[in-house]
Parts: structure tokens; sequence; C-alpha cells
């Protein structure tokens, strides 16, 4: 079976210019078949200060009205993804950006509304992804750099976690490939103490439990676990969170297990 790496970038990497080329240099030497997945909330947000449209959160998930909608489409599969797409293009890397409507790559269905209604926001599963498609720019040699944004099949775009896209997208393929699933930011990887930078080197699904009881682990770390033990679950081979800095460094961050 063909090995496969899924790569999603985020945190304030992708804010940072040199820091963004820094680790496209690195995911350029990677060897074999790869995705990269990416957003760019702090980049949105900004713009949008900019126009006048204030970003709208919940829980730290941002509630996508229309015009939210035109301004993450304009900034995620516009500003970001071509900016990264032409700079992996002079590293001499092949990619090809994509929104979840470009070939019809990844399709979403609206949130529904409970207790609070997130707009434009999109749910995603296994059954989303055409993974025919996505094989089908791989086998060719094309490099897939995916945005966040889905689409519903009714001529919407969706705003969708990043997170859960890599989680999914990994999931769906690996009926197919061997993949491996590496979720890069700014911390090394877990940490058990924020101010030294302890790194917890393995969490299974017992110690994640008891990490959550306790507290070390809390806020935006959880729902990044839960997307990892997630892809997991679907058949990913291995998942690794780790410093943007640490991509081609096989044993680095913390290794999730089951």
């Amino acid at each position: 079976m063909k090995k496969l790496s899924v790569i999603k970038i985020g945190g304030k990497v992708i804010d940072d210019q040199a820091l963004l080329d820094q680790f496209l240099q690195d995911f350029a030497e990677l060897k074999g078949s790869k995705i990269l997945v990416h957003g760019g909330g702090k980049i949105a947000s900004d713009f949008g200060t900019r126009l006048g449209i204030e970003p709208k959160m919940n829980e730290g998930r941002r509630i996508t009205d229309a015009e939210t909608l035109e301004l993450v489409t304009m900034v995620y599969g516009g500003l970001v993804n071509k900016k990264i797409v032409s700079y992996l293009q002079a590293l001499g890397e092949d990619a090809i950006g994509l929104s979840g409507a470009d070939a019809n790559v990844l399709k979403a269905t609206k949130r529904p509304v409970k207790t609070i209604d997130y707009g434009f926001a999109g749910d995603i599963t296994s059954d989303g992804v055409n993974k025919n498609r996505v094989s089908q720019f791989l086998e060719s040699g094309l490099t897939p750099v995916i945005c966040a944004l889905t689409h519903d099949g009714k001529g919407s775009l969706l705003n969708t976690n990043a997170d859960t896209l890599a989680s999914v997208i990994s999931g769906a393929l690996s009926s197919d490939y061997e993949v491996r699933l590496i979720y890069c930011f700014e911390q090394k990887g877990v940490l058990s103490d924020f101010e030294n930078q302890t790194v917890i080197e393995a969490i299974d699904m017992i110690a994640y439990d008891s990490l959550k009881a306790n507290g070390v682990i809390s806020d935006g770390m959880i729902p990044k676990l839960d997307n990892a033990f997630a892809a997991l679950n679907a058949g990913v081979k291995n998942v690794r969170i780790l410093q943007f800095s640490d991509l081609n460094q096989a044993e680095a961050g913390t290794l999730i297990g089951t």
C-alpha cells in the first residue's frame, strides 16, 4: 500500500510569512505523496477588521454569516492558498490549490441550528471526501493544498474547521493509502507544563481522559486531540502533533495512540 502524508498547518505559523516560508521549505522536502491542509483564521479576522467586518465567535468557533463567508473565501481560498501554492512552485513542488468545491473534492452539510446559529459553517464526514478525485491528483504527481472551505453541492461554500478536514481526509484515504497525519503549529507538541514547555511524548485514550479531567489539557487542544483520535479510529496509521519546525523529525512532538 502506498504511503501518504497529510499535514495540517495552523496557528501563528500561517500569520508569519518567515515562519511559513521555513515550514514550506521543510514540507517540500518530504518524500512521497502528500496533502497540505490549512486555515487562516487570524488573517481573516485582521482583514475583516480593516473592512469593518468584526469577527463573531462562540467558544472559539467562528460564526460565518454571509458577509463573513465572503471574507473567508477571499482569505482562505485566495490570499493564503495561492501564496502557499506559489511558494511551493518556487521550491519545485508541483502544488494545486483547492477548496472543497474544486473538482468536488469535499462536500459538507450546513451545520444545523441548535442553541447557536453558526451560519455557513460546514460539517463533513468521510462520505463527503471524493477519494477518487483526490487520488487522481496524487497519482498525477500533484500536491493538493486544501483550504478550510467545503461546499454543499447546492452552490454554497461552507467554512469548515481545518483540523477536522485534515482528520476526515486522512480517515477517508486510509482505505487506499497508509496514511500518517501530522498537526503542525507553534508549540513543541501537547504540553503538560506550558511554562516549562514540557512535551507529553505519547497520549492514548486513557491518558487523554485523565489529562482532561485534571485540567492539563483544555481549551483549543481538546478539539485538536478529538480530531486526532477520530483519525486513528478511521484507520490512519500514525498521528503526531508537533512544532512546525520539527516536521522532518520522525520522533518529534506528541504521538497520539489508541
